[in-house]
């Protein structure tokens, strides 16, 4: 394996990591988007936590793009 793969697997384990960390709501309505709030702020490690999945979102389409470039 290649370190472009391996970097990949890492950075695809943190960003189901950091997605699943970020729990809407429990309950029927929050499988459908209705958690019951029309705005909610994000305070503290949520804002991090939201912020820091999307830096992973940008490294792992940078990674796969570069990927398939040299492949």
């Amino acid at each position: 394996m290649s370190t472009i793969s391996i970097a990949q697997i890492i950075v695809s384990v943190l960003l189901i990591i950091a997605i699943l960390l970020q729990e809407r709501s429990s309950g029927l309505s929050g499988v459908f988007g209705g958690s019951g709030e029309f705005y909610h702020t994000r305070r503290g490690l949520e804002r991090i936590i939201f912020w820091g999945t999307i830096v992973l979102v940008i490294a792992f389409a940078a990674l796969s793009l570069y990927a398939s470039v040299i492949a």
